[in-house]
């Protein structure tokens, strides 16, 4: 969440200073031009890019998917007998631990929370004094032959001529004004008010309090609003110049106002005195000729402000578009079958995926979990939550070929991915949250293996292998390579070669109930080997024969011995505790049913 958060803060920084550079290019045009450049900037502070982005990858495409050879895909499955086919190569270590950061963010969090009430009780509290005038005014009837498109009401007190409120704007003028100032005067003054009434600013002033808000924390929200306040004001003036009013006698009523009254407490009530006043003084006096934007400079307005919308949803298209696609497909329910275990057994050949008994969670399991990059394969269970319990109870059978050779984990993948939000209408967002782990720690008498030297093994490129082994070969020499297989009296054998701690983290996630997390801060690749005794209260651990044994097929006797966690320790001097870690969620958003073929 925090990458998230401050990638939007960059990019709204960075949004920010091209606005500043935009209204520079603009200074002589007219203050309404630049005014609506800054509020743009403000608003992008509540629109990520990330959001956009979003909105294109829902931009419907069919594409085809890249060709990769997947002959040693298959090659490798034979090794992994007899749990499960997809155990390939996994990934690469990404990092060897993690740091628990969760007091951080939740300071960070308090910190935030704190500033944001702060400055909403401060303005709620002007918003009542304002409030309080507006309760206490009664509607009156001006002398002026100006047409006021707003009630027009008096209240008591010294606060200067304001609009108030939003949807429905009234002007509020303090008691007596009429006495204070000359006719002329009190017209100059309507128009303004009314300019702010037409041009609705105290609605744009709503939404920018708003960012202020939520983003106090940043200076450039801050200087966005003085460059607001004072655009408006200006544009306001120019406005009433432009219908007549002489300036010396215009800059003379704001004066006036000044004289006697006080300055409106909220940037959302429109008044006649904000910004800086000795400029805007000068401003008005000098009464300079103030050009329309010129055709061309609209045309460029025009394609950035088009530029700044499309550009993130074209990257979002883009990135639907890099997800590859089945050239047909087929998916049947299949409630007759009952096959509850062994997610993702399927029978893979290049270019087709044939899956014949699997719930939709399974099948996510599948295409989000175990081959979710498509690139390598995660064994680690995949943690899910919502969707409709239709998702884990019915079955359903999948056919369907690419327009050519690709791997296992881009059929498994990312194809299967787009199969399943296209024909389910599923709908996912994945969430990280502070849950328990378990910690893969060094033991107190040190690991017991050596790391393996350099090139002692040989990283699987898919898309340029090296050539098969012949049948009766040894297993290839792969790093990351793992194997299981069961012992005659039961026990449950896990060989890993040429792997990194975190592959042996994530290996052994599949294993137990939670997540390990590697925490043991060594680099390198190891061969490991453990045997342990099944536990039929572990994920993945049931002995061989499981539930469904029966008579013809018993289950082998299991020679009691050390459970995972003694075997870890015992055999790799390694250990596995109790801890605490961020664990990603993947959260199901909306899904349907399939419609028939």
């Amino acid at each position: 969440m925090i990458p998230v958060i401050i990638a939007h803060l960059w990019q709204s920084t960075l949004f920010g200073a091209a606005a500043w550079i935009v209204t520079l290019a603009l200074r002589t045009n007219r203050a309404a031009v630049r005014y609506r450049v800054w509020f743009t900037a403000s608003v992008k502070f509540l629109v990520p890019f990330s959001l956009l982005v979003k909105l294109g990858t829902l931009v419907p495409h069919r594409s085809t998917a890249p060709a990769i050879r997947a002959e040693w895909v298959a090659a490798i499955q034979q090794f992994s007998q007899p749990l499960p086919a997809y155990t390939i190569p996994a990934r690469s270590a990404v990092t060897s631990g993690v740091t628990n950061h969760s007091w951080f963010i939740d300071a960070l969090l308090i910190l935030w929370a704190c500033g944001f009430a702060a400055i909403a009780i401060c303005w709620l509290l002007r918003w009542r004094r304002v409030q309080i005038l507006r309760k206490s005014a009664r509607s009156v009837t001006l002398p002026t032959a100006l047409q006021i498109p707003a009630s027009v009401m008096s209240a008591p007190g010294l606060i200067e001529p304001g609009v108030v409120g939003i949807l429905r704007p009234v002007l509020l003028l303090p008691e007596g004004i009429a006495e204070r100032l000359n006719q002329t005067q009190l017209d100059a003054i309507l128009a303004h008010e009314l300019s702010h009434v037409r041009r609705r600013d105290n609605l744009t002033a709503s939404i920018h309090m708003a960012v202020q808000a939520i983003f106090w924390f940043h200076p450039m929200t801050w200087w966005i609003g003085a460059r607001l306040l004072d655009e408006r004001e200006r544009s306001c003036d120019e406005e009433v110049l432009r219908h007549g009013c002489r300036p010396s006698l215009y800059a003379e009523s704001i004066i006036e106002v000044c004289r006697w009254y006080v300055s409106s407490p909220l940037a959302c009530v429109s008044g006649v005195t904000g910004s800086d006043l000795t400029r805007r003084i000068e401003a008005i006096m000098r009464n300079r000729r103030l050009r329309g934007l010129h055709p061309a400079k609209k045309v460029a307005l025009a394609i950035a402000g088009l530029a700044v919308l499309a550009l993130p949803i074209i990257i979002g298209a883009q990135a639907q578009d890099a997800k590859p696609r089945f050239e047909v497909a087929s998916i049947k329910p299949n409630n007759g079958c009952h096959n509850p275990t062994n997610v993702g057994s399927f029978n893979p050949s290049p270019g087709l995926l044939e899956i014949p008994c699997q719930t939709l969670r399974s099948l996510i399991q599948l295409a989000y979990g175990v081959f979710g990059d498509g690139v390598s394969v995660d064994p680690r269970p995949l943690h899910m939550e919502g969707g409709p319990s239709w998702t884990g109870s019915e079955y359903y059978s999948i056919s369907a070929k690419a327009s050519g050779p690709v791997s296992t984990e881009i059929l498994a993948g990312p194809m299967l991915q787009a199969l399943l939000e296209e024909r389910f209408q599923l709908k996912t967002h994945r969430e990280t949250r502070e849950m328990p782990v378990y910690a893969l720690t060094v033991g107190k008498a040190g690991i017991k293996m050596q790391p393996l030297a350099e090139g002692a093994c040989v990283p699987i490129d898919l898309a340029h292998p090296p050539p098969l082994p012949k049948p009766g070969d040894p297993p290839p020499n792969v790093c990351g390579l793992m194997m299981i297989r069961t012992t005659g009296e039961g026990n449950v054998v896990i060989e890993l070669r040429g792997s990194t701690m975190t592959q042996l983290a994530q290996r052994l996630s599949q294993f137990v109930d939670r997540t390990v997390v590697d925490k043991t801060g060594i680099t390198g690749r190891f061969n490991f080997h453990v045997e342990f005794t099944p536990d039929p209260n572990m994920p993945n651990q049931a002995p061989p024969g499981g539930r469904g044994a029966d008579a013809a097929n018993p289950a082998p006797p299991i020679d009691a011995g050390p459970n995972l966690f003694v075997a870890v320790q015992e055999q790799i001097g390694l250990k596995l505790s109790s801890d605490k870690g961020p664990v990603s969620y993947l959260i199901i958003d909306h899904v349907e049913k399939p419609t028939p073929n």
